[in-house]
């Protein structure tokens, strides 16, 4: 898959996320959070009004230091097509 391919793809990934309506489970979205956080290079620190969220987002952040932002988009295509291939 070629870059521009790959972007194409991971935005139509996060779109079909933005769409959907129902909510998703905990785990995903930290997941979800994360490798979008790489993918599009954002460094801001992670914030919640909650503690906790925001100790599992670093965390979540943490895990994925070591992957680049095509692994990262890569990684996100993937869950998102897992959740919705079982999901039918």
């Amino acid at each position: 898959m070629t870059s521009e391919e790959l972007d194409i793809a991971f935005k139509e990934a996060v779109d079909r996320i933005n769409d959907y309506h129902e909510p998703f489970p905990a785990d995903f979205l930290l997941r979800l959070y994360a490798y979008y956080k790489k993918a599009t290079n954002d460094y801001s620190r992670p914030s919640s009004s909650k503690p906790l969220i925001t100790a599992f987002k670093t965390n979540a952040l943490f895990q994925i230091k070591n992957i680049t932002e095509d692994e990262a988009k890569e990684t996100y295509i993937g869950l998102v097509n897992n959740y919705f291939l079982y999901r039918k």
